[in-house]
C-alpha cells in the first residue's frame, strides 16, 4: 500500500468511529447511569441575592409533586419527571425537541447555605430555590479565665 492510500484509510476509519455512537457509562458515588437511559439535565441560573444563594430553573410542564429537592450545606440537587399527557407515535413528529421523562441536576454551591431555612417556589413554570447563606465567623474570641 502506498503512502497516499494509507493516509486516506485513517480518515475512513475515523469517519466510521464518529458515525457509530457508543453509550458512555458514567459512574457516580450513588448510582450508575448510562447515557442511553434518557435522563435529562436541567439548565439553571445560580446567583447571589444578598443574604441568599438562589437557584432558578425552568421546569414547565412539571407538577410540584413530581419534583424532589435535596439540599446540604454545600450542594443542591433537583430531580423530577416531566410526563407527556398524550402518547404520540414517532412517525407523526415533524420536530421533537422537548424532553419528556426523568431529569436531574446537582450543583456545588459557592458558599455554605442553611438547608433547614431554604425554600422552593414553583410559579409559571420557573422553579426558584432560595437558600440562606451561612455566615460563620472565621475567628472567635475567647475570654481567658484565671485559674484559682
Amino acid at each position: 500500500m502506498d503512502e497516499e492510500n494509507k493516509g486516506s484509510d485513517i480518515f475512513v476509519e475515523l469517519a466510521k468511529v464518529k458515525s457509530d455512537p457508543v453509550p458512555i457509562k458514567i459512574e457516580d458515588d450513588k448510582t450508575s447511569i448510562s447515557s442511553d437511559e434518557g435522563e435529562g439535565t436541567l439548565t439553571v441560573d445560580v446567583y447571589d441575592d444578598g443574604d441568599d444563594i438562589v437557584v432558578q430553573s425552568t421546569v414547565a410542564g412539571v407538577d410540584d409533586d413530581d419534583l424532589e429537592i435535596n439540599i446540604t450545606t454545600e450542594s443542591v440537587t433537583v430531580k423530577g419527571t416531566r410526563k407527556q399527557e398524550k402518547k404520540i407515535e414517532e412517525k407523526n413528529y415533524f420536530y421533537q425537541e422537548l424532553f419528556w421523562g426523568s431529569f436531574s441536576r446537582s450543583i456545588i454551591l459557592p458558599q455554605e447555605v442553611d438547608p433547614d431555612h431554604s425554600t422552593a417556589n414553583l410559579s409559571k413554570g420557573v422553579l426558584t430555590i432560595r437558600m440562606p447563606k451561612l455566615t460563620r465567623s472565621k475567628t472567635k474570641k475567647l475570654k481567658v479565665k484565671a485559674a484559682d
